[in-house]
């Protein structure tokens, strides 16, 4: 049996194990968790003892195509893998500083992410793999970002009449949530629920700051620090969605991070706020630093058609961004200050300006979508891009997206540019893997097809 050498300092990494079975010995198993491609987790359930062995060097695998799995979790043909590859196992090691509690779950259960990054044989496309190849180029050259999350969702009642969904139920009055938008008391009222879901999200060691109601009927934000481990801050959001839907279970409601759940209510977006220093620390967009930020802006802006398939990665991402509601950003420009705008500049001093970009759904693939963005920052920086004018200085002046799926897999498919920045093969593969979810999706024929065309 061959024994990797340890990750993450190895010595560390069985310290971590150690102190955490020292501080919870009435945890008797633990997930090892990673994200697939449409931003679920998959992974294995094992006896907690079996870590020791795994933070010492024992192997870890898992099925390398878990990734490329469909929305429904369907096996679909894509190039060699999947039906003609015979499946293979691919290393996987633990991530230090994830192996946490699981609140939410009925039995005391542990979780501790897992990647392919670092191994011997990195899977190519998986996500977390595809920002960590971003990231080191962006180090190479002197460059390091810092990110933030801010993550919309929305609490539904665990009743589906007609298989459709439901605000959730006030606890004091028992009627649907009908608060007004962005009403505090909503806060007070669902406070139970809310606060257990910033405990059971601050136990995984994610470092939770704001909490608002949002405009939507049941639909709250909670955002998360800056961090300057771009990975972490991924690993953050995708542990926030798992915690938040878990807790939501637990407190009879149901967790949404879909990107339009109503038609007439306010979609649900992941806003990134990215800025990106120097070796010394200095924020290399800050006014001092000649045309930095317009540059980070005008790559984003080059590389978002392409980018839209992972900013919207499913049909239901493309209602939200059709939708023109209040503060859905409008395409692809930039202003300062403005919501409605693809990338806004927020109000800030020098040392902590920065871009938000606001195009994604909340069920983007977070490692996905923020490998977008860093590759475009990186872009418009290596070649001296220069944006369009503002959304303020010229209304039109927008870079145009794909309005659909299909649109958005062919600009993604046809870009030389993302292919170079985030894989060759991985774009190949999503691609793929979501044009055979688009067929899947069309192979049920709905009540309004009858309608219409009967």
């Amino acid at each position: 049996m061959t024994v990797l050498p340890p990750a993450d300092g190895g010595a560390l990494l069985r310290e971590e194990v150690r102190r955490f079975r020292e501080a919870h010995p009435d945890i008797a198993y633990v997930d090892l968790l990673s994200l697939d491609l449409p931003g679920h987790f998959y992974g294995k359930r094992l006896p907690i003892a079996m870590l020791d062995d795994i933070a010492a060097g024992a192997p870890l695998k898992l099925p390398q195509n878990a990734i490329i799995l469909g929305a429904t979790g369907g096996v679909y043909p894509i190039g060699r893998y999947a039906l003609e590859d015979g499946d293979p196992d691919a290393p996987r090691r633990l991530v230090a500083g994830t192996l946490a509690p699981v609140p939410w779950e009925s039995r005391p259960t542990a979780q501790m992410l897992v990647t392919s990054s670092g191994t011997d044989h990195p899977v190519c496309f998986e996500p977390r793999e595809v920002l960590n190849g971003v990231v080191e180029r962006l180090r190479a050259k002197g460059l390091f970002p810092t990110v933030a999350f801010e993550l919309e969702f929305y609490l539904l009642s665990q009743d589906r009449p007609d298989g459709l969904i439901a605000p959730p139920r006030d606890p004091l009055s028992g009627r649907a949530d009908l608060h007004p938008a962005m009403h505090i008391e909503r806060l007070s009222r669902f406070s139970d629920v809310l606060h257990a879901i910033i405990d059971a999200a601050q136990a995984q060691g994610i470092e939770t700051t704001a909490m608002s109601a949002e405009v939507g009927l049941g639909q709250y934000e909670i955002n998360f620090a800056h961090c300057a481990d771009p990975l972490r801050a991924a690993d953050w959001s995708a542990l926030f969605c798992r915690a938040t839907r878990g807790v939501a279970m637990r407190h009879g409601y149901q967790a949404t991070f879909l990107s339009k759940p109503y038609l007439q209510s306010a979609g649900s977006g992941m806003h990134l706020h990215v800025s990106l220093c120097d070796e010394r620390g200095a924020n290399l967009l800050a006014p001092e630093n000649a045309l930095g930020l317009k540059r980070a802006v005008a790559g984003c802006l080059a590389l978002m058609p392409a980018s839209v398939a992972l900013f919207s990665a499913n049909h239901n991402a493309f209602r939200r961004s059709a939708s023109g509601a209040v503060n859905t950003a409008a395409g692809g420009c930039w202003g300062w200050d403005d919501r409605s705008a693809g990338i806004r500049i927020p109000p800030s001093g020098p040392a902590a300006l920065r871009l938000e970009h606001r195009v994604a759904g909340a069920d983007a693939n977070p490692y996905l979508a923020l490998a977008a963005i860093l590759a475009g920052m990186d872009y418009g920086l290596e070649c001296a891009l220069d944006p369009r004018p503002t959304r303020e200085e010229a209304p039109s002046a927008s870079v145009a997206l794909p309005g659909d799926m299909l649109e958005a897999l062919r600009t993604m498919d046809a870009s030389a540019e993302l292919r170079a920045r985030l894989g060759d093969e991985f774009v190949t593969v999503y691609t793929t893997m979501k044009r055979q979810d688009h067929l899947a999706f069309l192979g049920m024929i709905s009540p309004r097809e009858y309608d219409w065309y009967l």
